[in-house]
């Protein structure tokens, strides 16, 4: 076959390919997928692709259909050579691939994530010093892992001097897979090009007429051209002769092959049947379960000598995977099950029990336990590695070949589980639904339950998983509930009510995080009570829990004294190490149930280092939730805004649709902050529109809040004080208690500003309420400033002075200074004391330029210019300069983080860290990392 039979009329192709690797080359990221039909000539341009890719290294993997259910199999074909550099990788990362690509027994339970940050960082450092390219066509027949690690890397190609090359049949399932990639189709030849093709192919050069002809008839295929020019004669190619009616082409192409096919001798057909089912190219393997059928090793020279496969020492490859569908087309079921037992025999004498087991349920008749059995634990390992969407249909397809009614609803529960972590919620509730309705009144109610309520709560109606989780509550007598990422079904055995307490326990914290979603404080005072209920746990862990649970209930439940007291001797009990993520947003929770959102910030932005360090990506869109607040409660607006950036698109990426709408409100509130209408008001109604009809209570607060704040800080204080009292009153997800408090200083300002004294007093009167049990120096502050705007003698100087005392030490509270600097400074003016208020205007613009919040800096300006003294606008802060990007990364290494350590904790490479550093140093003003803390500090 020569260059012009290959590569004709490609030139636009050509070019496309041309540019991706010069920018691989130039060190920059690039992804590019070829779409087009079977025979388009993908592979060929591939091809081409990886002899001008010199001298960046080139890899090279092939999607194949019988391992399209293997976890990793694509990704260990890709890697193989450069495994030797998995021992450079970070260790979680590192322990993560060498799991999945089978150098290690996997660890189990580990975030899908882990791996494919793994993956990332990997061809990072394959890419040194020429640059990479990895190249993988047929990219539809990829396994799932594979594929999702691959795109994974895909979407964070930074200055990393790597290009992903993909090849794929133009289908909707493929143009999903690959939607985060540029595209290019490739599309059939004109018939001058066909007329190329054609003459490379046959004894004499077409004329243009039959070229035109035969370019329509077969859509300018080029497979279909070349195998089309080798049925006509030279009189049919030369218009003396008629064409044949109709050509052999479109769906004719599988036929030609299969006419090839049937010529061959019964023994040839037998071993490329072999060939065909074990997918992998062994020659080994396929020519010793030929073998066990009664094929000779010299059946596939006939079949090498068609053209219609590659045969080395070692491998056996179809020329197109158009021969190997026609050849699975060809041959009778019976054929085929016998083939699929040949193959798992031998599959499981060289050790490869996942692989036979597989071949065992292809070649099944009916239900049989053993064969489901096998297949389950095949499953396991390849969940255990981070295959949860592969291990998820092989559980499906385990459940089916199950005779027993409870076992098959087991392992429909299990399938849900892997194909949630696998990010397919749509097949989670399908294999959920599906056991809920084998399992009859003897299965695991319960259990089934409880994951309903966790697929509900992540991207559904919170208040039906409230209520899912309530009577998932009350089914766990005697029963147990694995966690999602822990145990199957099958492991688990009947166990007595003390040693099912921690499984009850935890169906009531998920009750409790719904109803802290919903703002259903009925549901958290019945929910601290049940807990009371439960034994004295052992492990301190659930103890601290319990204690949470029950603190949260008593306090809602109007238990002041008792409440808080069981919280305070909860978060005594919190260790300095030791938590994991879901624990120290509990003890963030109950912080700021006491009134100390400055303490419960503190929580969060731990519980965000925890989670970033275990690599656990599946869960970090929820920690980054309080992480992200935290910051803003600590007047870090733009790391706010970064990390919420960073959530949303961990949320979307995950399929958690709730907390997508949790960063989107925080997002809003950060562009009240700057004053940016259009974002805030942008972000707010992207947040509201997942949040009402999902009875997100919190989250609609919260997008509320942010309209209100915008309004306040324009100086509209007549729609501020609507928007934010109504946030108290009627309406979907109003009356949420965080949202509530967290707004009221804000309230009070604004019915003060509108002229209404009697609900600023109200507010004030609730505030108090609230922060009775609180003790931080912030909570008596904002309470001091509250009460100082509703006094009505000549103490509010005095109060004010008071809260800006009670911050002074409070590096967190800038923007909560400014505030109160501002309000100390206005009342000053008013009172004529001008001399007095001048200080505290000025650092309330300058505060407020520092962190971007401009209204507020506007504000602060126009009061000092009344004061007598003529303000300009301060610059802002260095770090409002920075990227989203930037800013995490400058922080974490403000923290004393290695670039290596950096890139693990954000999905990055080495080189993309370094790359942003090379840039933030200047614009900072600085030349080291010392520094760079120092600023940040």
């Amino acid at each position: 076959m020569t260059a012009v039979d290959r590569l004709a009329g490609r030139e636009r192709e050509l070019a496309a390919i041309d540019d991706f690797l010069i920018g691989v080359r130039s060190g920059s990221g690039q992804a590019l997928a070829l779409r087009g039909e079977p025979g388009a000539g993908k592979t060929a341009l591939l091809l081409r692709a990886a002899e001008r890719a010199t001298p960046a290294r080139v890899l090279r993997a092939t999607g194949a259909e019988p391992e399209a259910q293997m976890a990793f199999a694509a990704l260990h074909q890709l890697l193989r050579p450069v495994r030797g550099l998995v021992d450079t990788l970070p260790e979680a990362q590192r322990e993560a691939v060498r799991g999945a690509l089978g150098l290690a027994a996997p660890t189990g339970g580990q975030d899908r994530f882990l791996v494919s940050a793994g993956v990332l960082s990997l061809l990072a450092e394959a890419a040194v010093p020429d640059g990479l390219v990895c190249i993988v066509d047929d990219f539809q027949w990829v396994d799932r892992a594979s594929a999702d690690a691959l795109m994974f890397a895909a979407r964070r190609l930074g200055a990393d001097g790597v290009g992903l090359l993909f090849a794929a049949r133009d289908t909707a399932e493929a143009r999903h897979a690959l939607k985060d990639v540029p595209g290019l189709t490739v599309a059939g030849l004109d018939a001058a090009d066909a007329a190329l093709v054609l003459a490379a192919r046959s004894a004499v050069p077409p004329v243009p007429d039959v070229a035109a002809l035969v370019a329509a008839a077969t859509g300018g295929n080029p497979l279909a051209l070349r195998e089309t020019a080798g049925l006509l004669t030279p009189e049919q190619l030369t218009g003396r002769a008629p064409l044949p009616d109709p050509l052999p082409v479109g769906d004719g192409i599988g036929a030609v092959f299969g006419e090839q096919i049937a010529r061959l001798p019964e023994p040839t057909r037998l071993v490329l049947l072999v060939a065909a089912l074990e997918g992998l190219g062994d020659l080994r393997l396929v020519l010793r379960a030929a073998a066990r059928l009664g094929a000779a090793a010299d059946a596939l020279d006939a079949a090498e000598a068609a053209g219609l496969l590659d045969v080395t020492p070692t491998g056996v490859r179809f020329r197109h995977p158009l021969i190997r569908s026609a050849v699975h087309a060809g041959a009778g079921a019976a054929d085929r099950r016998a083939v699929h037992r040949a193959l798992a025999a031998e599959s499981e004498e060289a050790g490869d029990t996942g692989r036979g087991a597989r071949h065992r349920a292809e070649a099944a008749l009916g239900p049989d336990e053993d064969i489901a059995a096998e297949l389950a634990a095949a499953a396991g390992l390849a969940r255990a590695r981070g295959g949860y969407a592969d291990a998820a249909r092989m559980l499906v397809r385990a459940a089916d070949l199950t005779p027993d009614r409870r076992t098959r609803s087991l392992r429909l529960k299990d399938a849900a589980v892997a194909a949630w972590l696998g990010g397919r919620p749509g097949q989670a509730r399908s294999s959920l639904a599906a056991a809920r309705e084998c399992a009859g009144d003897g299965g695991p109610s319960a259990e089934i339950a409880q994951l309903s309520g966790r697929f509900e709560l992540h991207s559904g109606d919170a208040a039906e998983a409230l209520r899912t989780f309530l009577t998932a509550a009350e089914q766990t007598s005697g029963q147990t509930s694995e966690q999602a990422s822990g145990q199957t079904s099958e492991q688990t055995a009947g166990q007595t009510p003390e040693q099912a307490a921690p499984a009850r326990l935890s169906i009531l914290a998920d009750a409790a995080e719904a109803a802290s979603y919903v703002g259903d404080t009925d549901a958290a005072v019945l929910i601290g009570r049940r807990a009371e209920k439960l034994p004295e746990p052992g492990d301190p862990a659930d103890a601290f829990l319990r204690d949470v649970l029950i603190g949260m209930g008593a306090l809602q439940g109007g238990d002041s004294r008792g409440g808080a007291r069981r919280l305070r001797h909860a978060l005594d009990a919190v260790p300095d190490d030791g938590f994991d993520a879901a624990l120290l947003l509990w003890a963030a929770a109950a912080a700021s149930l006491l009134g100390e959102g400055d303490v419960g910030a503190r929580f969060a932005a731990r519980a965000g280092r925890v989670a970033r360090v275990s690599g656990m990506v599946g869960t970090l869109p929820v920690v980054l939730e309080s992480t992200a607040t935290a910051e803003r409660m600590n007047s870090a607006f733009a790391l706010s805004a970064a990390l919420s950036e960073e959530g949303l698109a961990l949320a979307r990426e995950t399929g958690i649709t709730n907390s997508a709408a949790a960063h989107l409100a925080n997002l809003a509130v950060c562009a009240a902050v700057r004053g940016d209408e259009t974002d805030a008001r942008a972000r707010a109604h992207e947040a509201l529109a997942i949040a009402i009809p999902h009875r997100l209570g919190l989250r609609v607060g919260v997008a509320s809040y942010a309209l209100g704040l915008l309004d306040l800080g324009l100086g509209r204080f007549e729609q501020a004080h609507e928007r934010l009292t109504a946030l108290t009153t009627a309406g979907p997800g109003a009356g949420h208690p965080a949202a509530v408090w967290g707004s009221t200083a804000d309230r009070v300002e604004a019915a003060v500003g509108a002229g209404d004294m009697e609900a600023a007093r109200a507010a004030v009167d609730f505030l108090e309420r609230w922060s009775a049990n609180a003790t931080s120096p912030r909570a008596r502050a904002l309470l001091a400033r509250c009460r100082a705007l509703v006094a009505d003698d000549g103490t509010a100087p005095e109060l004010l002075r008071r809260s800006l005392d009670l911050l002074a030490d409070d590096s967190g509270a800038a923007y909560d200074r400014a505030r109160t600097a501002l309000l100390l400074g206005e009342r000053l003016r008013r009172e004529r004391r001008v001399g007095e208020a001048r200080p505290h205007l000025r650092h309330a613009a300058e505060a407020f330029g520092r962190l971007g919040a401009v209204p507020w800096e506007r504000r602060a300006l126009g009061e000092l210019r009344a004061a007598g003294e003529a303000g300009d606008r301060a610059e802002p802060a260095a770090l409002t300069t920075l990227t989203a990007q930037e800013l995490r990364i400058t922080r974490l290494v403000a923290e004393g983080l290695s670039n290596r350590d950096v890139a693990a904790r954000l999905f990055l490479s080495t080189r993309t860290v370094e790359y942003h550093l090379y840039k933030v140093y200047p614009k900072l003003g600085v030349t080291s990392r010392t520094e760079l803390a120092r600023l940040l500090a």
